[in-house]
């Protein structure tokens, strides 16, 4: 009994004092047709969309025309840094670009990756210099003399960089919201969470709730704080100011990062930037999870890595889960099968207020909120995956991802 109510007191805790993790109406503000909103920029900066691709000819057809019909008013380029692709994934892109148009598209490799580098911040790294190289390069030859706010001369060209993965689309708007809300707001990093793909059974059961799980642990309220430590972003729409990117050391300094989207938003903050994370709108990734290997794989490759590889952290996990989303329901059936209504009570009202929370995320993603009675079942897959995760990690297997295994991060020296 004491255990259930410990469960309801977490829930009641949660729901007030966890950021109001559960709710979803932190979303980037847009420009409504009265003229409402983030202002434009006097003058629309440079931006370079930087697009790690590995193996992605199935979902790019769906991906990077978005990215090429982008309605931008100032000077964008798209670099697809092909990352040791099998597939023909940069032959595909240059046919993609020359059959829509659109935004100009640079297609290149970066070799294999350097030594402590996990592959798509090489990538990154590659397609950062190239954009920085490419962009300058344009704004010499337009003969222009391009000076900052305080009259020293650019050199550099590029003012924002858009990293964004190669399954993620973009409606023809995304880029000019994002920039003009990181120009209005002072921002130096904005992300968007992309919308996921939910259109299996699976996909239903697991891919709201890995979001809301993702809010739990880093509330966007705390994370938007400009003194708030909780630092993290969504590496499928990052917005980053180039300034702010040199000023943080980006991407060398967490070159070895599995989970580089909350290394770079932490890295950024602590050295100054401030830094903005929601739910996305019109950024939709379209990566499909059909089954469920495919969808423990996506979370098992870093879960443990997200717990700093500790067996003390692991364990509070488990025990966590355990105590907040699985005694709920457990409480329910044995106050059922023994008769004690105090028992019963006390798992109903948690369980209640568990499903309530989850209600929103469901709206979100469109889906029935007959499902937010089954978030204990979908916390114990993920608490499956975790312990799958720290198996893999302790077999020697480490974070892998398209035939790339990474093992723990050696010290710095």
């Amino acid at each position: 009994m004491w255990i259930a109510a410990g469960s309801l007191a977490a829930w009641l805790w949660l729901l007030l004092g966890q950021g109001f993790f559960w709710r979803t109406d932190v979303r980037l503000p847009r420009r409504g047709p009265d003229g409402s909103g983030p202002p434009e920029p006097a003058a629309w900066p440079s931006v370079a969309v930087v697009v790690p691709a590995r193996d992605e000819s199935v979902v790019l057809p769906a991906s990077l025309p978005s990215l090429l019909a982008q309605d931008y008013p100032g000077p964008a380029e798209i670099f697809l840094i092909d990352d040791g692709s099998s597939d023909g994934t940069g032959k595909l892109a240059r046919e993609l670009a020359e059959e829509y148009g659109g935004l100009p598209l640079t297609v290149d490799s970066p070799g294999d990756p350097g030594p402590g580098w996990t592959g798509k911040l090489w990538a990154v790294r590659h397609g950062m210099a190239l954009a920085t190289t490419r962009i300058a390069a344009d704004r010499k030859d337009d003969g222009g003399d391009h000076r900052d706010d305080g009259g020293r001369k650019d050199d550099v060209g590029v003012d924002y960089l858009l990293l964004t993965d190669a399954d993620i689309a973009h409606e023809p708007d995304s880029l000019r919201e994002l920039v003009r809300a990181a120009e209005a707001n002072g921002l130096d990093l904005v992300s968007q969470m992309a919308r996921l793909r939910v259109a299996t059974g699976w996909e239903r059961l697991i891919v709201p709730a890995f979001v809301y799980f993702f809010a739990q642990l880093y509330p966007f309220r705390w994370v938007n704080r400009p003194r708030g430590r909780t630092a993290a972003a969504a590496g499928g729409c990052v917005l980053l100011r180039r300034e702010a990117a040199e000023r943080a050391g980006i991407p060398e300094s967490i070159r070895q990062s599995v989970i580089d989207d909350v290394a770079l938003a932490r890295t950024v903050k602590r050295s100054g930037g401030r830094i903005w994370l929601g739910l996305a709108d019109r950024v939709d990734s379209v990566r499909p999870y059909p089954r469920l290997g495919e969808l423990w794989r996506m979370v098992s490759r870093s879960a443990y890595t997200q717990l700093r590889h500790n067996p003390l952290l692991l364990l509070m996990t488990v025990v966590g889960l355990a105590v907040v989303y699985l005694v709920p329901p457990a409480a329910v059936v044995a106050g059922v099968l023994a008769g004690r209504p105090t028992l019963l009570s006390l798992g109903a009202a948690a369980w209640v207020l568990m499903a309530g929370s989850y209600i929103p995320m469901l709206r979100y993603y469109r889906q029935t909120l007959w499902l937010a009675p089954l978030l204990p079942l979908t916390a114990l897959l993920y608490l499956l995956m975790t312990v799958d995760s720290a198996v893999r990690h302790h077999l020697g297997q480490g974070a892998a991802w398209k035939g790339r295994t990474y093992a723990r991060p050696s010290a710095a020296p």
